[in-house]
């Protein structure tokens, strides 16, 4: 068996600024999540019959409290943000497995559900369907991968290599020295992706740069003002790694067996009526009636 994780505050945002606005009877919108509804719909009509969703019920969580400066919601619409107790609730009526986060990020959700649902020997591969570059340091070999969906391209541990030129365990390291905009950290001053790539290629991890800049390759370009920027920023570079590790320990599910879809629930059908879909109640039903 394949299990999906699917990173539901990508796809809300996604279909939120690429779908045309659409409300409910109470004039709510709603557009956004009768997207991913349809989205999510389509991957169980394809044969996914595993599948869990982890969504930022918060966009703050406990990464707020160690720095300041990481992402919060302001400036996201209202519009946007108003939808994702709407989603919880339509999924989890649709039968699905929904993780919403508060203390935790979603893409915590996302690393600790990989990891537990690797560890069963019935589960043949683990997809993480996002493009996010957070969750390329879970992508373990061709078991755990990154799934991104609206490109169709799937990355295992040789893909992430390609990608970012690092081994997945050091995509902390690396983001911690290059940066994350969208988390709102600035990495160390002078690293780029092609010195992180390389630097962190020889030495995988923050711990294992020599301090000695004359120690480093010939290959590296500029390694004494790397390294004094690196050294001279350290504590800044280790907070930025803790904000770009993800948690593994985020308590989610018991069983394999708690993620196996078994079909909608019959409240389902008002969400449907509500959010004017008829046409996802005729496909659920149509889903359903091959479920075993």
């Amino acid at each position: 068996m394949d299990v999906y994780l699917i990173d539901g505050t990508y796809e809300l945002f996604r279909h939120f600024f690429a779908v045309p606005s659409s409300t409910d009877g109470n004039g709510q919108e709603v557009g956004a999540v009768r997207g991913v509804l349809a989205s999510v719909l389509s991957m169980i009509e394809r044969g996914a019959t595993f599948l869990g969703v982890a969504t930022d019920h918060v966009v703050e969580s406990f990464r707020n409290d160690l720095y300041p400066g990481y992402k919060t919601s302001e400036g996201v619409p209202e519009e946007l943000l108003s939808q994702f107790p709407i989603l919880e609730e339509a999924l989890q009526a649709m039968g699905v497995m929904v993780w919403p986060m508060v203390y935790f990020e979603a893409d915590d959700a996302l690393a600790s559900a990989a990891a537990k649902a690797a560890g069963d020997e019935r589960v043949g591969k683990v997809l993480l369907c996002t493009p996010d570059k957070d969750l390329a340091q879970c992508v373990v070999g061709s078991r755990i991968v990154q799934l991104d969906r609206r490109q169709n391209i799937e990355r295992d541990e040789a893909g992430v290599i390609a990608k970012f030129g690092v081994n997945p365990r050091s995509i902390p390291d690396y983001l911690a020295v290059v940066g994350d905009s969208a988390d709102g950290f600035p990495g160390v001053a002078g690293w780029g992706v092609k010195a992180a790539a390389l630097v962190l290629s020889h030495y995988p991890h923050l711990e294992d740069i020599p301090k000695d800049w004359k120690a480093w390759p010939a290959s590296i370009r500029k390694a004494r003002t790397l390294a004094e920027s690196l050294f001279t920023s350290w504590d800044d570079a280790l907070l930025f790694r803790t904000l770009a590790t993800l948690r593994l320990d985020v308590p989610l599910f018991d069983t394999i067996e708690d993620l196996r879809w078994k079909g909608s629930r019959p409240d389902f059908e008002e969400y449907c009526r509500r959010m004017k879909a008829s046409d996802l109640l005729r496909r659920i039903t149509s889903a359903g009636n091959g479920v075993s």
